[in-house]
């Protein structure tokens, strides 16, 4: 039995977590000024685009205390760490950001139906400051996307940013025609934006919970073809999944010709067929667990013998 395992995917944490720290600080700083804003300028969509801001930032302090603690080692009781926190912090963001999304959809409904007065020149220059401040935090996630975590907050400030795009073309709309629905419109899409997107990212989540395969992986193909080698007989009990979005673990048992033992070349096989997984499909995977039996071997799972 072998296992094959590379920290390459500790490589760049530290930078993830600056990163993180840095847009949490951001973020923190576009609240305050637009919960300022909200209450100045009686806007419905920069008060709910302040609460999408908040939420987003408390996704933000929760994805780095997750990075923090993923980056711990592994020890006796938690043998892979921290590694899962990744992906329930991004689950939690993921559901409160459904939630708040509802709220702006029901509340922007209401609020369309009953405009209330808008200071649209406040409203435009505190919408400028939290465009400018979700463009200096995209700038600062920009390249972490192979990170659930990091994924997730880049695409929250995005969506921020449109929010803002959307809070000033608002005010501009009630400058120009005086038209007070146009506020209750944007906290609409505001609303409209939120909502698939932490769908997307929940439904992630939940699939590398419940250990479903990475995606891009064929695990037809991979029995395939590890069962095209002339000495493999037959591969059983072929698992794989993620314990976090950049840590794909593959486990198998793998028959082969009783031969490999006697003549002592089922060490070398063992390498082969580690190499194989990590090197030949589109996923790599670094870390693999293979038990190889000789055919002769009593199936204990399956109850039968291999013939």
């Amino acid at each position: 039995m072998g296992n094959h395992h590379d920290h390459g995917h500790q490589h760049g944490a530290g930078a993830g977590r600056r990163r993180l720290a840095v847009a949490f600080g951001i973020s923190i700083a576009i609240f305050l000024a637009q919960a300022l804003g909200a209450v100045l300028t009686g806007s419905l969509a920069l008060l709910f685009d302040t609460v999408h801001v908040l939420t987003d930032a408390a996704g933000l302090g929760m994805a780095l205390g997750a990075a923090v603690l993923s980056a711990r080692p592994a020890t006796e009781h938690r043998t892979w760490g921290w590694k899962r926190v990744e992906i329930l912090v991004a689950a939690v963001q993921a559901t409160v950001l459904i939630v708040v999304g509802i709220m702006v959809v029901i509340e922007a409904i209401q609020r369309f139906s009953h405009p209330q007065p808008v200071a649209d020149r406040e409203l435009i220059v505190f919408g400028v400051i939290g465009l400018l401040g979700n463009i200096a935090a995209m700038a600062v996630l920009f390249g972490g996307e192979k990170n659930l975590n990091l994924r997730a907050a880049f695409l929250e400030v995005v969506n921020d940013a449109l929010g803002s795009v959307a809070v000033i073309v608002s005010a501009l709309v009630i400058a120009w025609t005086g038209w007070m629905q146009a506020d209750a419109v944007v906290a609409l899409l505001i609303g409209v934006l939120i909502i698939p997107r932490a769908v997307f990212i929940l439904r992630e989540s939940v699939s590398v919970l419940l250990e479903s395969a990475p995606p891009g992986l064929d695990m037809d193909a991979v029995r395939r073809h590890l069962e095209s080698h002339p000495q493999v007989v037959k591969v059983h009990d072929l698992h794989a999944s993620r314990i976090s979005t950049d840590l794909p673990v593959l486990s198998a048992h793998i028959v082969l010709d009783d031969r490999c033992f006697e003549d002592g070349k089922s060490a070398q096989m063992l390498c082969d067929l580690q190499n194989c997984i990590s090197e030949h499909f589109e996923v790599s995977i670094a870390h693999s667990t293979i038990q190889l039996e000789p055919k002769s071997h009593y199936r204990h799972e399956a109850g039968e013998f291999i013939v």
